[in-house]
């Protein structure tokens, strides 16, 4: 059997990483989805993560249980070991990623990809007045924010998901499987 991947999922806030994620493990089992772990709590919505508190994010990294953690906006966000298995298995494995983690997920990860999801900026507005947990100040200023570039030499596949959520995932399989070996 043929490990399967570490694909990293990166853009914008309202870009869709979790729409698209979700939209790919329905449609191909092969590929699942990682719950980070996020010291952010669950009632504050955004996608569907396991709360865990400042001391235990701190227990569960010290003892190994993470496969890559980092700290971001104030918050800690771990991906748990788990993923190896699945990727023992054979699956892909989808992870929404912090730019500032790519380069020691690639060194961790034989199979790895970055998926980076880009959509125009009156997009990335509309989506995220549509969520409703942001006001009109926050959302502008998420929209100010500049993205760090993506370090150099990594696997990227870039897709704009500015479509039918139907499309983009036809053009995300399409670009990944002749990388699936």
């Amino acid at each position: 059997m043929t490990a399967g991947r570490f694909i990293a999922v990166v853009g914008p806030s309202g870009v869709g990483k979790d729409s698209v994620m979700a939209a790919l493990s329905a449609r191909d089992p092969r590929f699942v989805v990682a719950r980070r772990r996020i010291t952010r709590p669950e009632e504050a919505g955004g996608e569907d993560h396991i709360r865990v508190s400042g001391a235990e994010f701190d227990r569960i990294e010290t003892a190994g249980g993470f496969a890559l953690s980092w700290r971001a906006h104030g918050l800690a966000y771990g991906i748990p070991t788990e993923v190896d298995s699945e990727i023992a298995q054979g699956r892909d494995v989808l992870a929404n990623l912090s730019r500032g983690v790519l380069a020691r997920a690639q060194a961790r990860f034989a199979g790895f990809a970055v998926l980076s999801l880009a959509a125009p900026v009156e997009v990335l507005a509309q989506r995220l007045a549509g969520r409703g947990r942001e006001t009109a100040d926050q959302i502008a200023d998420r929209l100010r924010r500049t993205a760090s570039p993506l370090p150099k030499g990594l696997p990227v596949i870039s897709v704009e998901n500015t479509g039918p959520l139907e499309q983009t995932v036809n053009t995300i399989l399409t670009r990944l499987q002749p990388q699936r070996g």
